[in-house]
């Protein structure tokens, strides 16, 4: 692992917990005025490892340096390729406070890249305007610099398309000279010319400076920008941007990294964020690639892992950092002609038959309660249903199928089938969206094992005898709680009335005894009664990636024999 802090760069060993140090120049930089060091380094000086060869390192001061042997032996292979006016050079801080630690030395390299496409090609950008290039691995260096930018400004990233070697973007910040105007631009001659991808008026507005610049490595032309309060997207290589925001906080964008399918990013002070899947920003272009009549783009990850929190949890402890829910992001957009109404169904192949394991539609949003949901007290765990709903405004959306099966049958309709239903088991399932209509779109999800609970043991064998046993004690469940619902009703119905007659009273007692049988009586701990059994069976079967046990089985005969006396 390599560090800096101006100039001191070091090699951290993670298996020793030791840090050495290899500073180029080794020299004390502290108290100088910059124009009389060897070696200008600012706080933040890149490292920079080549694509093509992990051993060879390039850090910079006003110069580029490479080092291949881990820092022991640095080689300068630039020139100073900032503008380095006189008058910039000076002590900082004072009259008061003499502060003069490296930590704003202006006329710095302050990005530098090497083209993945080409090795050999690197680019450099000063925090004091110039953007320099080489094309042959810092023999000579090509003052490239966007005739038409303003001196002074701070290149804070240089971006080689990962697509072609004579491509590059750079983005420049000038707010700290008075300029608020985002300055984003594309070359695709080796710096040759240069085009402004932001004007202010085609999607980031002045007023939003930007920080970082990076190409999707995956398709050329989609582009992601880190501004001074927050994050944009554009599909057509910068010919206009949209805003990417979600729920991120309002804050400077530092860096982007497109990172094993997801999109990384930092922050200033609002930490480090994630987005899961970026490949669903390529939606929007799948129309163009399957032809006009495509009315929705359909993106799902080919293989997940079937996982999940610990058995009593299934929920954060701590509100940071903020892990994803257990499921399947299914990603898709829905264009401006679609009618309606919009279905997804989850369905599985297995021995000959298919089988719908869930659907969902369009439903109206239910207002859901912000308190922390408690664990049930007959299982230990808390029901966590998808986020959101379906939604068929046009646009950008996602679903969480939380990879279980329906949940029971409820009370309240609209919870009815709903969350908690078992984990489906690891297979080949199809992920379906509008199956009846001619522009319906499929993909194919291979659910995996989790590596961890394979390596305890588990097979898939036992997750398939885990899911059937699950599926028959939760339809037993539903069972049971729609007849007790049934027998509330009637009670509550008998309640209502101010006198009875001798039939119906004789019925309402009939009724309470019944339910005494069937219901848990309210107050602390009571008597678990057959309701209470049957969920408690269902938390001990679906409690954690397993076989189910021998008892569990023989409990479910137990109490289906039970239930068939009690119906008598």
């Amino acid at each position: 692992m390599y560090a800096n802090c101006k100039g001191r760069f070091s090699v951290y060993n993670r298996a020793t917990g030791q840090e050495q140090a290899y500073d180029v120049g080794a020299a004390f930089m502290y108290g100088h005025n910059p124009k009389d060091l060897k070696f200008r380094f600012q706080r933040v000086s890149p490292i920079h490892v080549s694509p093509h060869n992990p051993k060879v390192i390039y850090h910079t001061s006003q110069y580029v340096h490479r080092t291949e042997d881990g820092g022991k032996t640095w080689v300068t292979i630039s020139p100073d390729l900032t503008a380095f006016e006189d008058d910039k050079q000076m002590i900082s801080g004072g009259p008061i406070t003499r502060d003069i630690t490296g930590e704003e030395f202006y006329s710095t390299i302050y990005a530098i890249r090497e083209s993945t496409v080409q090795a050999g090609v690197i680019w450099v950008g000063a925090n004091d305007g110039p953007v320099h290039v080489t094309r042959d691995g810092g023999e000579t260096w090509t003052n490239v610099t966007p005739p038409d930018l303003a001196g002074g400004g701070r290149v804070d990233a240089v971006e080689p398309s990962p697509h072609d070697a004579a491509k590059a973007y750079i983005s420049v910040l000038r707010y700290q000279l008075g300029d608020w105007m985002p300055y984003v631009y594309k070359t695709e001659n080796y710096g040759e010319s240069w085009t402004l991808l932001t004007d202010g008026e085609n999607g980031i507005l002045e007023g939003f400076p930007t920080r970082v610049v990076r190409e999707d490595p995956a398709q050329e032309g989609v582009l992601v920008v880190g501004t001074e309060y927050g994050m944009f997207i554009s599909f057509d290589d910068g010919g206009s941007w949209t805003s990417m925001q979600g729920n991120l906080p309002v804050t400077p964008i530092s860096d982007i990294k497109f990172h094993r399918g997801d999109l990384v990013l930092s922050t200033m002070g609002r930490g480090f964020w994630i987005l899961d899947q970026y490949r669903s920003l390529r939606l929007p272009n799948a129309r163009r690639r399957s032809g006009p009549q495509s009315i929705v783009a359909l993106h799902v990850p080919k293989e997940p892992i079937r996982w999940e929190y610990s058995a009593r949890g299934n929920r954060q402890i701590t509100e940071y950092p903020r892990y994803p829910r257990p499921g399947i992001y299914i990603d898709y957009h829905v264009y401006q002609n679609f009618a309606g109404p919009l279905e997804l169904h989850i369905v599985r192949s297995q021995g000959g038959s298919v089988d719908t394991v869930r659907s969902f539609t369009v439903m109206p949003e239910v207002e859901e309660d912000s308190a922390e949901p408690e664990p049930d007290m007959a299982t230990g765990r808390v029901a966590i249903s998808p986020s959101g709903n379906l939604s068929q405004e046009p646009g950008q959306h996602r679903f969480l199928w939380d990879m279980r099966h329906a949940g029971g049958w409820h009370g309240d309709a609209k919870y009815r089938y709903g969350a908690g239903g078992p984990l489906v088991a690891p297979g080949s399932y199809m992920v379906i969206m509008n199956p009846s209509k001619s522009q319906g779109t499929a993909q194919k999800v291979q659910l995996q094992i989790d590596p961890r609970v394979m390596a305890s043991g588990v097979t898939l064998e036992d997750l398939q005898a885990q899911e059937e046993l699950a599926l028959a004690v939760r339809d037993f469940r539903s069972e049971v709680d729609a007849y007790i619902h049934g027998l509330e009703e009637e009670l509550k119905d008998l309640d209502a009335k101010e006198r009875l007659k001798r039939r119906e009273a004789n019925r309402k007692a009939a009724l309470e005894q019944q339910l005494g049988m069937l219901v848990n009586e309210e107050g602390p701990y009571p008597q678990q009664m057959f309701q209470s059994q049957v969920r408690y069976l269902y938390g001990v079967v679906t409690n954690g990636a397993k076989r189910p046990g021998q008892d569990a089985y023989d409990r479910f005969e137990e109490l289906k024999a039970e239930w068939e006396t009690l119906m008598d």
